[in-house]
């Protein structure tokens, strides 16, 4: 394993990142802008944007001449360069600095293997010879890779005794339709599970569903077959909602910036809120959990959309993904909804929703804030921490419900037996 500084590529190291997608590599390349000078025998005191403008052309036949991949069976590769940009990067070791950062496809021959193949690449290393190449993976779907630290495969050097640069042989991992669907359907249930403002909009969806209403207010149970007809229709056509607009995000038809969703979505939790603490459209719940769920749908596909997938890989994704968001979603409500129309035949649940909603409308307007001014807020730093005691909060809900119900049907048939 190599050092984990090598990652963060202090200087003069490069970092050359693979996407492994269906049918190319995608290849990150970043290299300190002074070694790249330097290996151009060019003033390293040049504005950098300046030297862009001025060269893109050349470092575009530069990378094409220094990347060479071929397959094992010695079968040329084809390389093709798709953007060059100058950016500003960090380290501990050599605080800020540029870089040049290139964006290269590396695509096969038909019938070769993908993911296994030679990389030969020896940008700056063939004039500097202390210049270090890390090569590691970002992203292999097919291996079920898709987030956390890039797994470094190995680096390229000059070997001094034979003055070669050897190239480095990229052997991956079986990969798999099958992998990416389950990592992907993983993804979706950790989306959920670990998505506090998506289960406390759903939490004040469900809150209302098993009582009678007035039109003012709300009444009493309205019965088990009332509820849970109720209670499917709303999140049925909450699933309908966000499905379709996770297929129409996650495929790149509708593009919509993350800061006005995620605001929408704490609008749509206040709204939500509101409406369980006293009836505002009622009857008309499955059309509002539709609509609000068109817009949670934009915020899932928004994990998709970072995950730069090609098309085979996601419309796969977007089937996992949203089986695993339909799964987690169906589990928490099974181990929610029991506790939750118990409690509603009991007295205590008329101030256990006030107070529930009270919470989630304050959840709600903490994010609000939050997602418009940019900043974090005590109220939702202390939301997210209360997500860990999730469920120890579900098993004291169930056991007062059971307690609630007991005692209350217990109580009533003795008054009935004394008249």
């Amino acid at each position: 394993m190599l050092p984990l500084a090598m990652e963060a590529h202090p200087m003069p190291n490069s970092l050359v990142r693979l996407n492994v997608l269906s049918t190319q590599v995608k290849a990150e390349i970043q290299i300190p802008l002074s070694e790249l000078l330097a290996a151009w025998g060019m003033n390293t005191e040049l504005d950098p944007h300046l030297f862009l403008r001025l060269h893109k052309r050349k470092l575009e036949q530069y990378f094409l001449q220094h990347i060479r991949p071929v397959s094992m069976r010695k079968v040329p590769w084809k390389v093709v360069v798709n953007n060059l940009s100058i950016n500003t990067t960090e380290n501990p070791i050599n605080g800020k600095y540029f870089e040049l950062e290139a964006l290269v496809r590396l695509i096969p021959p038909p019938r070769e293997d993908l993911r296994h193949f030679v990389l030969h690449y020896d940008a700056v290393v063939h004039q500097v010879i202390t210049h270090l190449i890390v090569v590691s993976v970002h992203q292999d779907w097919a291996a079920g890779k898709i987030e956390g630290e890039a797994n470094q495969l190995g680096t390229i050097q000059l070997d001094i005794p034979s003055g070669r640069i050897p190239p480095l042989e990229v052997n991956l991992s079986r990969g798999s339709s099958w992998t990416g669907f389950v990592n992907m359907l993983k993804l979706g249930m950790e989306h959920i599970a670990e998505g506090t403002d998506h289960l406390l909009f759903l939490l004040a969806l469900l809150l209302p569903a098993p009582l009678l209403s007035n039109g003012k207010k709300w009444g009493n149970y309205g019965g088990l077959r009332y509820s849970l007809v109720r209670l499917l229709k709303i999140v049925t056509a909450f699933t309908l909602g966000h499905s379709l607009t996770l297929l129409i995000g996650g495929m790149h038809w509708l593009l919509v910036p993350s800061q006005p969703i995620e605001v929408l979505i704490a609008v749509s939790i206040l709204i939500a809120a509101i409406h369980a603490f006293r009836p505002v459209f009622v009857g008309k719940e499955i059309w509002i959990a539709a609509g609000f769920g068109l817009i949670h749908g934009l915020a899932f596909a928004d994990t998709l959309i970072k995950l730069e997938l090609d098309v085979p890989q996601l419309v796969i994704s977007l089937l996992g993904f949203n089986l695993g968001i339909e799964l987690m979603q169906l589990f928490i409500i099974a181990l929610t909804i029991p506790g939750l129309l118990l409690l509603s035949r009991t007295s205590l649940y008329p101030p256990f929703r006030v107070g529930a909603t009270i919470c989630v409308a304050i959840a709600a307007l903490a994010w609000m804030v939050e997602r418009i001014s940019g900043q974090p807020n005590l109220i939702g730093k202390d939301i997210e921490l209360l997500r860990s005691f999730a469920p120890l909060i579900l098993v004291i809900i169930t056991t007062m419900a059971v307690a609630s119900y007991w005692v209350q049907h217990k109580y009533i048939p003795h008054q009935h037996q004394n008249r």
